[in-house]
């Protein structure tokens, strides 16, 4: 059995649960790219994972985006490298690359309200540009 692919110091995954699939890469590479499949097609289902919290697992489908199915089974392409080993370790370290960023809990905000010193700068820009209007219009129209 395979040891456990770590995340951060609470999470880890179960190689298990990762899927791989090798494709023929596209792009340049000679007669050795229409031969040989060494690029790798990761599939993890994030969102029947039981090693993610529920949490996490909204975060990471929400961040994967378009790399996410509706299923939310998140599939990763890597055809960086001619070889399939290194195209696998690239394809399992971008999965936890984005697993890692989704397991950061987002910073609530915080309402802030304007200074009186800023409301007063506005109220005077204001009176201003309402004074610049003002001049425009054509003279005797007040009365």
């Amino acid at each position: 059995m395979s040891e456990p692919i770590r995340v951060n110091d609470r999470l880890s995954l179960d190689p298990g649960e990762l899927g791989f699939t090798f494709i023929r890469a596209s792009g340049p590479g000679g007669q050795n790219v229409n031969k040989v499949s060494t690029a790798v097609q990761l599939r993890f289902d994030a969102a029947g994972s039981p090693s993610l919290p529920e949490s996490v697992r909204a975060r990471l489908i929400r961040l994967a985006g378009r790399r996410a199915t509706g299923e939310g089974v998140i599939v990763i392409v890597a055809q960086r490298f001619g070889s399939q080993q290194r195209n696998r370790e690239d394809a399992i370290a971008r999965l936890v690359a984005l697993i890692a960023e989704a397991a950061i809990p987002p910073i609530p905000r915080r309402p802030t309200r304007p200074t009186a010193g800023s409301r007063q700068r506005r109220l005077a820009a204001k009176s201003v540009r309402s004074g610049v209007k003002a001049g425009r219009s054509r003279p005797g129209m007040e009365d």
